[in-house]
């Protein structure tokens, strides 16, 4: 099986993914790699896959950081003519600073990721799975599939890859989650850069549901978790208060699970403040996403997207 390696970058950015590259237990004949600069990933993405010759597209982001058998469990898994996706977990590494670990911690707790903390920590056994548990920079299709429903819809991101995975798991194809596929990937550096991010992801749920129709009605928690924060000063009953009560006593104890569980004390101090980052940012992005319909522009030129086959069918990397 071939596999062509897919990983976007803004102009002038570092790839880092590619120094682990390197060491890829995996014939080179098999994979190639290409780069994707540009400032529309999703669209990136697309052009890269149109010009990939390999069996399966792997998508990768420019700091995943791959495990050398990577490639050879994602070739077992689809063995099965079924599989139509294979991934695994991002995972946040021990020598991020205790900030970043705090917002790993958030990611895979219930209280905060729920139930797509499976992309952020390794669980259970490798699976058949929904798009809830699969994450886009350590992921991988058929390529022929993956063309066949048209790629990625470009007027998302995120989220693309979370409406490309509806459409095909609807056709009773498998996604394949396995917990040994991990990368290692830093979490963001600064409590602001968390909260844009979790305000994109918010904001790319939303679209992805007016383009797709499949409401799942658990994203819709911290919009309205928003909705009740904004009417607290209009309605001042002290009734209004108790759910607010609960949440942070609620906050408090996943905090603490989290932290005893992980034996990581000191980042779990910041987990109260950063659930409550975390379902604001998440549901102020949401609303931002059902206001501002329609979606950007869906078609810039191809001259803003330059791709770079950094390694071909049979040369070694090195770098």
């Amino acid at each position: 099986m071939r596999f062509s390696i897919i990983i976007p970058v803004k102009p002038g950015g570092a790839v880092t993914a590619l120094e682990l590259l390197k060491g890829v237990a995996y014939p080179s004949d098999r994979f190639e790699i290409l780069v994707a600069e540009g400032r529309r990933p999703s669209r990136q993405r697309n052009l890269a896959a149109a010009e990939a010759m390999g069996d399966v597209l792997y998508f990768l982001d420019d700091d995943s950081l791959t495990r050398p058998d990577f490639l050879a469990r994602t070739a077992a898994l689809y063995e099965e003519p079924r599989v139509a996706v294979v991934g695994g977990p991002s995972l946040t590494p021990d020598a991020d600073s205790t900030l970043q670990r705090a917002f790993g911690m958030v990611f895979i707790s219930p209280f905060g990721g729920g139930g797509v903390r499976n992309r952020y920590r390794r669980h259970g056994g490798v699976r058949a799975t929904g798009e809830q548990e699969l994450i886009l920079c350590n992921l991988s299709f058929r390529r022929e599939l993956f063309h066949e429903f048209g790629g990625f819809d470009e007027r998302l991101y995120p989220n693309e890859e979370n409406e490309l995975m509806d459409r095909i798991a609807a056709t009773g194809r498998l996604l394949m989650y396995d917990p040994e596929l991990a990368v290692e990937r830093s979490q963001r550096r600064t409590v602001r850069a968390f909260v844009r991010q979790l305000f994109g992801y918010g904001r790319g749920r939303a679209e992805q549901t007016l383009i797709s129709g499949r409401i799942k009605p658990v994203a819709f928690l911290p919009p309205l978790f928003v909705l009740y924060l904004t009417a607290l000063p209009v309605f001042r009953d002290l009734l209004m208060l108790t759910p607010l009560a609960l949440y942070l006593l609620l906050a408090a104890l996943f905090a603490l699970c989290e932290g005893f569980g992980s034996r990581r004390l000191r980042p779990a101090l910041l987990l109260p403040a950063l659930f409550a980052l975390f379902h604001c940012a998440f549901g102020i992005g949401m609303i931002r996403g059902f206001l501002f319909y329609p979606f950007r522009k869906s078609d810039p030129a191809r001259r803003e997207v330059t791709i770079v086959r950094v390694k071909r069918f049979g040369d070694v990397y090195t770098g």
